[in-house]
């Protein structure tokens, strides 16, 4: 099956193994990273940037409408799997981080 969201989450693959997938994301002001999803956690680690916003893309993701925020290099930041997105680099300069997605599995529903 084709999936049009499955696509990668950075433009560089940097290290994977039987726990995590790392990527590194780079994005020019005004650049788009592209329509995707998110099946795992994962942290992101701001290298460079100013502001980013994240445009929601779907009824089914965990995360509706428009996100948009300040950035700051060093700033790191957990994520829990489910969404489905475009990120968008809205700043003023260009836009990096390194992203870690967490293959453990998900934990259990409390419900």
């Amino acid at each position: 099956m084709n999936d049009p969201l499955a696509i990668p989450l950075g433009q560089k693959l940097l290290v994977e193994n039987d726990r995590v997938k790392i990527w590194e994301m780079t994005l020019d002001p005004g650049e788009s990273s592209g329509m995707h999803r998110h099946d795992l956690d994962y942290m992101t680690v701001i290298i460079e940037g100013d502001r980013v916003a994240a445009d929601g893309g779907s009824p089914t993701s965990k995360y509706q409408g428009r996100f948009e925020a300040d950035v700051s290099p060093g700033s790191v930041h957990f994520v829990e799997r489910g969404g489905v997105e475009d990120a968008v680099n809205i700043g003023t300069i260009r836009y990096r981080e390194i992203l870690i997605e967490l293959k453990d599995p998900a934990p259990p529903d409390a419900g």
